[in-house]
């Protein structure tokens, strides 16, 4: 779904590529900071007692999880599992 006007799109284009590198970056990365967040309160919220390794395991499997084959996927989660 697109309910944006085409007119609107082109002037927001505009204004991002208006911006520095450096500006967009932090934009970025302020972005995927928020992210993180809002999925660690989720996980807290249906898994109040999660341990660290619990919430980190699920914290690569919701951003990272389908970019890795099954056997790369489980030898990270077991390398998560173990830095308590």
């Amino acid at each position: 779904m697109n309910d944006t006007s085409p007119n609107a799109e082109r002037t927001y284009r505009a204004m991002l590529l208006g911006r520095s590198g450096a500006e967009r970056l932090k934009m970025g990365c302020s972005m995927f900071a928020t992210a993180r967040t809002l999925v660690v309160a989720g996980l807290r919220s249906n898994a109040p007692r999660a341990s660290p390794a619990t919430v980190r395991q699920a914290l690569f499997l919701t951003f990272y999880g389908r970019d890795f084959t099954e056997t790369d996927r489980a030898k990270i989660i077991a390398r998560l599992a173990g830095r308590e």
